[in-house]
C-alpha cells in the first residue's frame, strides 16, 4: 500500500483497490465451491444474497455475538467488535474490530462468508460502514435497534435461520420465554405497582430510556411502571424531572464510576425522591441490560429482585 500513498492517489482509492484486488483472489480460489444460493430480507428490511454455506462470521455488536454463542456458532467467529471481547466461549485469537469504525481491509482480509451488523454501528459516522464490502460482494445482515423483549425473540430466530440452525434457534427461544414467565409470574404476586426510574448514564448528562426500547418493556413485563414511560426511546432527563416523578425505586447498570449507587444517593434534591429515602437504589448488570439477546434474563431477575423483594425468596 505504502507505493500507492506516496503517489497522488488518495487513501480512499487506494483502499477501494486494494478491495477489489483482494476480492478478486478470493473469488478466483473459491470458484470450485459449491453454491448454494439464497435471497433474505434481514431485520431492516434489506435484501441478504448469499451463496454457499456461512462459515466464516464477523459479528459487530456483542448482542449479535452473543446470540451466535448460545447458540453453538462460535466456532465459525472469525471476527468480533471489542465489546464482545468478555463474551465466553469465543474461539481463541478471534479479532476484534471497532464497533464504529470497522477495518474493511482487515475484514476482507479474513474472507468472511457474513458479516451480522447492528444499526448501531452507523451511529458513529451516521454512515453505514460496510457499504464497500457490500459492494465487494460480502453479505451484510443488518440487525436494527430492539424496541421490545420480542424483538430479541425475532433477532434470534433470525440469527438461527441466516446460519440453518433453525431449530436451535426455536428451543432457545422457548428457553427464554419460559425464563420470562417465571419471573413475570412471581412478580405479578406484589400486592402493589411501584413507579421506577432507570439509569443508564450517570451526571452531568443522565441519561434514560422511555417507550419502545426492550428496557422499558423489560419494565413492563414485571409490572412496575417507567417514569418517564411517555418519553420516547433515550432521552436525558433534568434532575428536576426525576425528583417530581418521585420513583418508588432507582435502578442503575452504570458502571463506570466507583460508586453508582451512592452517587444517585448525594444528588442535590435527591433525598426528597421515595426511592432514596426508602433505600430502594439497587445496581443492575450492565452487559445483561444493555445487550439485547438471551441473556438479558439476568438483568429481568435482578430488576424484578430489586422492585418487588418480598414476593421473590432464595
Amino acid at each position: 500500500m505504502d507505493f500507492i500513498l506516496r503517489g497522488k492517489m488518495s487513501k480512499t482509492t487506494a483502499t477501494k483497490i486494494f478491495l477489489l484486488l483482494t476480492a478478486a483472489i478470493i473469488t478466483t480460489t473459491g470458484c470450485t465451491r459449491r453454491i448454494e444460493h439464497r435471497d433474505l430480507f434481514d431485520r431492516t428490511g434489506r435484501t441478504v444474497s448469499i451463496n454457499g454455506s456461512l462459515n466464516r462470521i464477523v459479528s459487530t455488536a456483542p448482542s449479535n455475538t452473543e446470540i451466535i454463542v448460545d447458540l453453538g456458532m462460535a466456532d465459525r467467529l472469525v471476527a468480533i467488535d471489542r465489546h464482545s471481547s468478555n463474551i465466553s466461549g469465543l474461539p481463541p485469537g478471534v479479532t476484534e474490530l471497532d464497533f464504529f469504525f470497522p477495518d474493511a481491509e482487515v475484514i476482507l482480509g479474513l474472507q468472511p462468508d457474513i458479516i451480522i451488523a447492528n444499526g448501531h454501528n452507523a451511529t458513529g459516522s451516521g454512515e453505514d460502514p460496510f457499504r464497500l464490502l457490500r459492494e465487494m460482494g460480502i453479505p451484510v445482515a443488518f440487525l436494527s435497534m430492539s424496541r421490545s423483549i420480542n424483538d430479541i425473540y425475532e433477532d434470534i430466530i433470525f440469527i438461527a435461520d441466516l446460519l440453518q440452525e433453525e431449530e436451535k434457534g426455536a428451543t432457545l427461544v422457548r428457553s427464554m420465554k419460559a425464563q420470562v414467565d417465571e419471573v413475570a409470574g412471581t412478580a405479578a404476586l406484589a400486592q402493589t405497582r411501584r413507579s421506577v426510574y432507570f439509569e443508564i448514564a450517570a451526571m452531568p448528562e443522565m441519561i434514560t430510556f422511555g417507550k419502545d426500547s426492550f428496557l422499558d418493556d423489560m419494565l413492563t413485563t414485571i409490572g412496575a411502571r417507567n417514569i418517564f414511560a411517555d418519553d420516547l426511546w433515550i432521552l436525558s432527563p433534568s434532575a428536576e424531572a426525576i425528583i417530581e416523578r418521585d420513583p418508588d425505586v432507582i435502578l442503575t447498570n452504570v458502571d463506570y464510576i466507583d460508586d453508582p449507587i451512592g452517587e444517585l444517593k448525594s444528588r442535590p434534591g435527591f433525598e426528597h425522591i421515595n426511592a432514596v429515602r426508602n433505600d430502594r437504589v439497587y445496581q443492575i448488570n450492565t452487559d445483561s441490560s444493555v445487550r439485547p439477546s438471551a441473556r438479558i434474563i439476568l438483568a429481568l431477575e435482578q430488576m424484578a429482585r430489586s422492585v418487588y423483594p418480598e414476593v421473590f425468596h432464595e
